[in-house]
This record gives structure tokens, C-alpha cells and sequence, in this order.
């Protein structure tokens, strides 16, 4: 009992750091508009001195990895079976065609630029399906390998390119001659964050608001099985021929997202699992952010900009041909 008070107390002061630029982000997330993922990671790397600190280092290392696997579990809370069938058949088709290509071709552009599979499956899953929710959610099934480097890259063009799609896309799509529910339709499916899909579909207008949350959460519903198809890929390790086990957190995920849609969680309940789901996602980004250097993210080179540029801007014109093909 002792040693276990001991670890507690090992924790609180990390916790405290992560949570406190986490209240910091939102903070500034609400007074200038800028995505609170963003405001965490810009601010977690000007802390990046703490990550050395032998007081903090034990609770910034267990929001990184058991925190964040609890919020992504706790993301089931935001999507219901009745939000996936009332979009019709076409999308319920389109969507998961458009998730695996992306994917796919990730892993391909990754190899072409000279860069492992591992950071084309990152950079692809994270663009495919929902920013940087889906790049923790999937680097926590992957080989650790300069995990961290490539995560908060990954998070920080993923974030990025979603708030110039925000302002950009609708823009790009009314040119296309398209009525609100197109136009939602491809703002559902090609903008990274949630947040940024409700704040460019409600620009656009009430109705194509709605079809783009939709459509954002039909590839929000997509990450635990994108999560446990690439946990599947990795079962075994190098270090051995022991299998990995299907991440509990993906499971999890799942579990809520079908409780969710039988109507077996109270909204308010739902309402307080989508809010903490998003401090601790915060929170682990702050951490991620904390054990980084802007150094290493300058040593990365422009072959990792343009693998997430390229494959975003893939995914757009994807998405403008399948919604031609379904309508």
C-alpha cells in the first residue's frame, strides 16, 4: 500500500503540468479560435526543460500513453449507430472505401519519399480518419520506434492543415456548384479534426453542418477497427515472436460506441465522457509536446510536410470523385 501512495504521489506532479497547460490551451483556444490540440503542443514544447526533471517526468510519461488510451476509448461516447444510418447507403459505402485508399496510399507516398510504412500508416490513418485523435489512438499499436517524434509531427501537420481547410475548403467546394449537402458531405470527409468539420459546415449553413458531422463521424466510427486491423499487422514484435494483445482502449472504444447507440448511456452521462475524453486528449498532447524539442521537429526535413500535404490533398479529390460516383 505503501509503495503504491508512493507511485500516486511519484504522478502529481506531471499530472498537474499536462493538465494545467491543457486548461492553459483551452483557454486561449476560446478567446482566439485557434485549435486547443495546437495551443497544447505549441505550449507543452516551450515547457520541454520539464521533461528532464526527475519530479515531473513519471506523471508527463503516464499522460502520454495511459491517459490517452482512456480518452480514445472515452471518443464512443460521441457517435451513435443512428448517426451512421441516417447518411443512406452511399456514404455508409464511400466512407470506408475512401479511409482504406487513403490509408494505402499513406503507406505507398511514405515509401516513395524514402520513409518507413510505420510513418505512412501514422500520417495516412490520422489524415483518413480524425486528426489527431486517430494518430494517438493508432502510434499506441505501432512499433515504438521514434514514436514520439513522428506522433507529434503528425499531430501538429494534421492540426495545421485542418484549420486552413476549415477556412479554405468551403470556399474551394461552393466553386464546384454544389447544394449545402454536398458541400457537407466533402467537408465531413476530408477535414481532419472534428472541430474544424462542425466549424466549416455551420458557416456553410445549418444543413450542411449537419451532413458534415455525420460524415465526420461515420470516419470517427472507422478508428477502432482501423486500430485493431494495424495491431493486428504488428502482432508480432522484433524483439520476439510473443503477439501483441488487442489494445483493451480500441475494444473499449467500441463497447461505448454500441452502448451509445442502444441508448444504454444517459445523455448526460455521454455529455461527461465526450468532455473528459477531450481534457485527456489534451492533456496527453501537452505531455507529448513537453517531451519533445523544437530541434527535433527541425531536423525532420520538408519530405515529412509533404507526406501529410500530399496525402490530404488526395483525400480531397478523392472524396470530390466518390461524391459524383454516389450522387
Amino acid at each position: 500500500m505503501t509503495q503504491y501512495l508512493a507511485q500516486m504521489r511519484s504522478l502529481v506532479p506531471g499530472l498537474v503540468l499536462c493538465f494545467t497547460i491543457a486548461a492553459a490551451a483551452n483557454f486561449l483556444s476560446e478567446h482566439y479560435g485557434a485549435p486547443v490540440m495546437l495551443f497544447a503542443l505549441l505550449l507543452g514544447m516551450a515547457f520541454h526543460f520539464l521533461a528532464e526533471d526527475g519530479k515531473c517526468l513519471a506523471g508527463i510519461e503516464f499522460t502520454a500513453k495511459r491517459l490517452l488510451r482512456i480518452g480514445v476509448a472515452l471518443l464512443g461516447a460521441r457517435v451513435t449507430a443512428g448517426q451512421i444510418t441516417s447518411l443512406g447507403i452511399g456514404p455508409v459505402i464511400a466512407i470506408p472505401a475512401l479511409v482504406l485508399i487513403t490509408i494505402l496510399f499513406g503507406i505507398l507516398f511514405s515509401r516513395l519519399l524514402g520513409k518507413s510504412v510505420r510513418l505512412g500508416l501514422l500520417t495516412g490513418g490520422a489524415v483518413a480518419i480524425c486528426g489527431a485523435s486517430a494518430a494517438l489512438a493508432i502510434v499506441a499499436v505501432l512499433p515504438p520506434e521514434d514514436g514520439e517524434t513522428d506522433t507529434l509531427f503528425t499531430v501538429i501537420a494534421v492540426t495545421t492543415l485542418s484549420t486552413i481547410a476549415m477556412i479554405a475548403y468551403p470556399i474551394f467546394y461552393a466553386t464546384l456548384g454544389l447544394d449545402d449537402a454536398g458541400i457537407g458531405f466533402l467537408l465531413g470527409a476530408t477535414i481532419h479534426d472534428v472541430a474544424q468539420v462542425v466549424g466549416a459546415g455551420y458557416a456553410v449553413s445549418d444543413g450542411a453542418g449537419d451532413v458534415a458531422t455525420y460524415v465526420k463521424m461515420l470516419r470517427v466510427s472507422l478508428l477502432p477497427i482501423v486500430v485493431l486491423a494495424i495491431a493486428f499487422m504488428y502482432r508480432k514484435q522484433k524483439s520476439g515472436d510473443k503477439k501483441a494483445a488487442i489494445p483493451g482502449f480500441a475494444i473499449a472504444f467500441g463497447l461505448i460506441l454500441l452502448a451509445n447507440s442502444l441508448g444504454l448511456i444517459p445523455p448526460v452521462l455521454a455529455g461527461a465522457m465526450t468532455e473528459a475524453s477531450r481534457w485527456l486528449l489534451v492533456a496527453a498532447i501537452a505531455a507529448l509536446g513537453v517531451k519533445t524539442s523544437l530541434k527535433a521537429m527541425t531536423d525532420l526535413g520538408p519530405r515529412y510536410l509533404g507526406l501529410v500535404l500530399g496525402q490530404t490533398v488526395f483525400l480531397a479529390f478523392a472524396a470530390i470523385g466518390a461524391l459524383y460516383l454516389i450522387a
